[in-house]
């Protein structure tokens, strides 16, 4: 039986994905690494180690959302897809990443 900690840890998880991707999004090159992508969120309120970032681009890449590459013995850089990028603007939604409020209002 699932509890509201994991309902939670869920929700927290799928937060951190649509930040990812809308932070992806939103940079010229599309892509940006998990040391910065890690700092991002945490400023947002979103707690993540580097770790546990690693992992969520792994999930991320599974779900053909980003692809990855590893420059650096440590380091991981993730480039938003097209599929991203359409699911950071809410014209695609997949389950365990949080769907983006509507634009304007």
């Amino acid at each position: 039986m699932m509890g509201l900690a994991d309902d939670l840890a869920r929700a927290h998880d799928a937060h951190i994905r649509l930040s990812v991707l809308r932070l992806l999004d939103g940079l010229p090159a599309y892509q940006a690494n998990d040391s910065v992508l890690t700092e991002a969120v945490n400023a947002m309120g979103l707690t993540c180690t580097r770790d546990q970032m690693r992992g969520h681009l792994v999930w991320m890449e599974e779900q053909r959302l980003v692809t990855t590459i590893a420059p650096a013995a440590g380091l991981t850089v993730a480039t938003l897809t097209e599929r991203g990028g359409d699911v950071a603007n809410g014209r695609s939604v997949i389950a365990g990443v949080q769907r983006p409020s509507p634009k304007g209002g």
